[in-house]
């Protein structure tokens, strides 16, 4: 097979796998969104996005990257927080989360290019994986990181190590 064949067959692959879990992740229920998980919570190390900042300096860069949430009916956008209400800060949180989700999906489903490739070029997607996806993912973190800290101190999100509270939607329904 030709180099511009395999290009051409890569890009058709990470096309796919870029379809595929975008389309997934805007079907996933809100309240999976609600909280981080062990692999999206914000570090102490991120110091509410100031890390990013001083050593990425991800304010010159952020704007740059492509937003694609709102490709799918049901995805939001990520480029304003939809408003300084809670629940605007709190759907925006859940929509960070949901984008970290789908950037680590696709990184973890570079090895699967190992199945029509020998070794070297499944090691060569990954990296391709990460060092595309990295900055998506750090983009998401650093928002979240600064919008968390606004909804727990008013309230609307419980604090680190804490039990989500239980949205007045659910409240409704569960009595």
């Amino acid at each position: 097979m030709s180099a511009v064949a395999r290009v051409l067959q890569f890009s058709a692959a990470w096309m796919l796998i870029g379809l595929v879990t975008g389309w997934v992740a805007v079907r996933v229920p809100r309240r999976w969104l609600a909280t981080d998980t062990p692999l999206t919570r914000i570090r102490r190390f991120e110091a509410r996005g100031r890390c990013y900042e001083r050593r990425l300096r991800i304010e010159r860069w952020k704007h740059r990257l492509p937003e694609a949430g709102a490709l799918f009916a049901g995805g939001r956008s990520k480029r304003s927080t939809g408003g300084r209400r809670s629940e605007a800060l709190q759907t925006f949180a859940e929509e960070t989360r949901r984008a970290e989700w789908v950037h680590w999906a696709q990184i973890a489903a570079a090895p699967t290019f190992g199945l029509w490739n020998e070794w070297v070029v499944t090691v060569v997607m990954v990296a391709f994986a990460t060092v595309v996806h990295l900055p998506f993912i750090v983009v998401q973190r650093y928002n979240r990181a600064r919008v968390l800290p606004i909804l727990v101190r008013r309230g609307a999100a419980p604090a680190p190590g804490e039990d989500a509270p239980i949205p007045a939607t659910e409240l409704a329904t569960t009595s």
